[in-house]
């Protein structure tokens, strides 16, 4: 194992390396979707000055535990950040321009859904600093935006989407495909639609059945009929990455595509395994304080979150150091996700224990793993069974 020194003095510099990014959760939804596993919660009312006030206040808590840093980017999720008020927004912001130094280039984006967009809302979140909307659109087909529990149409979708492109200068949305009784060729037609809308960025993401959904629920009694096989699954994906490199989005994550220098500054943060601090109900963060990675979690239960950043001017349930070993797996996990895959150097200054010499050599062999300029990549073969791929290489 590398000397107690040396991995103090890599992890120091983690947020140099990976990027430094704040995660703000909105956990409130108009209504819950059935295959959502987020921390979202519908509710009548909300109080905007109380929750404005307590998410600027864990802001400024864990920015003077952080200080000296760049901040690279903000990423307000949910749940539907589009309901939050504008200058719910702006003090949020105003408490992390307080704390941190932002980077001259620094993105800040909002997760809207089509139903809730209004162009005035959206001018009102550019002017507190907002520079790129994330749109979960999800589908172009009516049927389907139904069976995923939606609330917009395809239309309301598109509309939206318009607005957007007016008031922000970066504008993404999602799709989720292998979706019931969708072909192959339901998904090109859908797929390329989308491609002619897209600005610069697109989330593609394959439809999976999580626990705790009602989605799952309805799989479990057998009344989820219809969702493509795995093979059709595969299928869709190879399709996906085919169609959208030759419109000039390749995939540099696996379910992310964008143009060159167009992808999501803040969810490469996690992938490169930087530091992020997590505010809000549920949020999760990484950072490093002095020699130890910390693990943060705030409460997941909003009323529960709130009351204890009113009461204890601290929202978060737990913080654990993490160790270097399972800091190794995490990087692993998420660095290869990305067409860039991992620093493997980087990667055992965490741990030698992981992506051991003859695991990556008989990875290589089975063309699932390649080797280039010192960094660890997935194979577009890997791609299709990363998961495998990541098992086998873990100690």
């Amino acid at each position: 194992m590398r000397s107690a020194s040396l991995l103090t003095a890599a992890l120091a510099e983690n947020w140099q390396q990976g990027g430094f990014g704040l995660y703000v959760h909105w956990p409130f939804c108009e209504a819950k979707c059935p295959y959502c596993d987020f921390n979202s919660h519908v509710v009548r009312e909300i109080d905007q000055t109380r929750w404005a006030a307590a998410l600027a206040s864990e802001v400024r808590r864990v920015a003077a535990e952080t200080p000296g840093r760049v901040l690279g980017s903000i990423f307000f999720g949910g749940g539907t950040p589009s309901l939050m008020a504008p200058e719910t927004v702006a003090a949020v912001l105003d408490a992390a321009r307080e704390g941190w130094t932002f980077g001259n280039n620094i993105e800040i984006t909002l997760e809207a859904n089509p139903r809730s967009v209004e162009a005035a809302r959206f001018e009102g979140y550019a002017r507190a600093g907002v520079n790129r909307v994330s749109l979960g659109v999800q589908s172009l087909r009516e049927p389907d935006l139904r069976r995923l529990g939606r609330l917009h149409d395809a239309g309301e979708a598109r509309a939206a989407f318009g607005i957007a492109r007016e008031v922000f200068d970066r504008v993404s949305f999602d799709l989720i495909y292998a979706r019931q009784g969708q072909t192959l060729a339901d998904w090109e037609d859908e797929l390329g639609e989308a491609l002619d809308m897209a600005v610069d960025h697109l989330s593609l993401y394959q439809l999976t059945i999580e626990p705790g959904t009602a989605f799952w629920d309805r799989s479990q009694a057998g009344k989820l009929r219809g969702l493509p096989s795995d093979d059709l699954g595969a299928d869709m994906f190879e399709l996906t990455q085919e169609m959208c490199a030759r419109a000039g989005m390749p995939a540099y994550e696996v379910s992310n595509h964008s143009h060159a220098d167009a992808e999501s500054r803040h969810n490469l943060v996690y992938w490169r395994y930087g530091d992020w601090v997590g505010v809000g109900p549920g949020a999760h963060g990484r950072f490093d304080l002095g020699s130890q990675r910390i693990e943060s979690v705030a409460w997941r239960m909003p009323g529960r979150w709130l009351s204890a950043v009113e009461e204890a001017q601290n929202g978060d349930e737990s913080r654990l150091a993490v160790g270097g070993d399972d800091q190794a797996v995490e990087y692993l996990m998420m660095g290869l996700r990305l067409s860039e895959g991992v620093d493997l150097a980087r990667l055992h200054q965490m741990s030698l224990n992981v992506a051991q010499s003859a695991q990556v050599a008989s990875l290589q062999e089975m063309e699932l793993l390649e080797f280039s300029a010192g960094r660890l990549i997935a194979t577009p073969r890997g791609r299709l069974v990363l998961n495998s791929v990541i098992e086998a290489l873990l100690p």
